[in-house]
């Protein structure tokens, strides 16, 4: 009886040493390797929800978004399996713009087109397409599709917070926009191209041409991105093109067509694309309202030629075309004070002050970041001075942006723009 007890007992012993073991294995070999980073797109449609958007006769900015947004979805679904679609909504809910920036950015996504439908008050009636990247406003402009687009802050809970203190009606508060980190800027450009190139010719849009302007969900992406204008609501006969099923799925397609152009040129790893296929029928999203929706489509004018596009200016000008930096204003005496400064170029060595890949600038000073020397001209307590410093400065170095420093230790941007603003007053 006791030979038999020991027999269970060591039995025992033996599973339980098993159980450790396996234990020990499982926490100390990964079950499996870590998966690799996917192509990630965004897809944004724009408003939704308590946001209307634009509204039309008969129909809401919101529904044409989602439509088109889901038609471009299915269609990279369909014939790039190794890509990885993401929806900020995918049906008719309110997303804030600021979670839609966020939705990219935690994903990693390599690509955000966030999909609008524009409007003007008044008699007028433009048609066409229109695409945008990130940029600054010019100031002698009338209200501009981004300051309608942005104003949708307004009706989100603690908006001041979220957007420090930012007012979309007012034109001042975009001059926070010059300070974003233009790293992107030259690929959301090559991307918008293609959009009104593909589109306008598979859809048959009037092309309006790619431009710039300060919307706020392309201001914090950390990747290409752009916005698109479909077409004005408020125009009759473009509203019924937007809500026409054909049409919804030609525009989709013309986006799909250059997102794949796109990949293409920029990343290396990309699978051989499907022959293209139709995307999968799928009910469309309809107006909510009473009035029947038009069944005769208007023609659109033909375009005999995209002609290039030049609003936007993304070559580099030479350096002896490049107007001497300024000085900024003094640094004030107070030690507390905030200081801010223009950073162009990071190295792992330290350069001479004279050294030519400053291209002419004077005055460049430097800052030790990790292994890195960081680069920086200009030096003032005015934070608009260093607005205007910065434009002069990316003439030569077009990734230049503005940093800030308080008793010689670097702090957070946005921090300091909000406390030099509140000071101000």
């Amino acid at each position: 009886m006791k030979h038999k007890t020991y027999r269970v007992l060591s039995l025992m012993t033996v599973r339980v040493l098993l159980a450790l073991l396996a234990c020990h294995l499982s926490l100390t070999t990964p079950l499996f390797a870590a998966e690799k980073h996917k192509y990630t797109l965004v897809i944004d449609a724009g408003h939704g929800g308590k946001d209307p958007g634009a509204k039309g006769k008969y129909s809401n900015e919101k529904t044409i978004n989602l439509n088109v947004a889901l038609a471009f979805g299915r269609y990279v679904e369909q014939n790039c399996p190794d890509v990885k679609v993401i929806y900020t909504r995918k049906t008719d809910v309110f997303i804030p713009l600021h979670q839609r920036a966020d939705i990219a950015n935690k994903n990693k996504a390599d690509v955000f087109v966030s999909i609008h439908t524009n409007a003007v008050a008044g008699k007028s009636r433009p048609t066409g397409l229109e695409t945008y990247t990130m940029g600054l406003r010019r100031s002698n402009e009338k209200l501009s599709a981004a300051m309608r687009e942005n104003e949708v802050v307004l009706i989100e809970q603690d908006f001041q917070q979220h957007y420090a203190g930012f007012d979309p009606r007012q034109p001042e508060s975009y001059i926070i926009f010059d300070v974003m980190n233009e790293a992107n800027m030259v690929e959301s450009v090559e991307l918008a191209q293609l959009i009104q190139k593909k589109v306008c010719a598979t859809a048959n849009r009037p092309n309006k041409g790619v431009k710039q302007d300060a919307f706020l969900v392309l201001r914090e992406t950390s990747m290409p991105a752009c916005l698109i204008e479909l077409g004005f609501i408020t125009t009759p006969s473009d509203e019924a093109y937007l809500n026409n099923k054909t049409n919804i799925d030609l525009l989709g397609k013309g986006i799909y067509q250059a997102f794949v152009e796109f990949r293409k040129a920029h990343d290396k790893n990309m699978a051989p694309v499907k022959q293209e296929t139709p995307a999968p029928k799928q009910e469309e999203v309809k107006p909510k309202q009473e009035e029947p929706q038009p069944q005769k489509v208007e023609p659109q004018p033909k375009q005999e030629e995209v002609k290039p596009v030049a609003q936007v200016e993304v070559k580099q000008p030479k350096q002896e075309e490049a107007k001497p930096v300024e000085p900024a204003a003094p640094v004030a005496s107070n030690s507390d004070a905030i200081v801010f400064k223009v950073q162009f170029m990071s190295l792992k060595n330290k350069l001479k002050s004279n050294d030519p890949a400053f291209k002419g600038l004077s005055d460049v000073d430097c800052y030790k970041d990790g292994n890195l020397w960081k680069y920086t001209v200009g030096a003032s307590t005015d934070f608009e001075d260093m607005v205007v410093l910065r434009r002069q400065v990316a003439k030569l170095f077009p990734e230049a942006f503005i940093v800030a420093f308080r008793n010689g230790e670097r702090m957070n941007i946005h921090e300091a723009r909000q406390e030099y603003y509140k000071n101000k007053k």
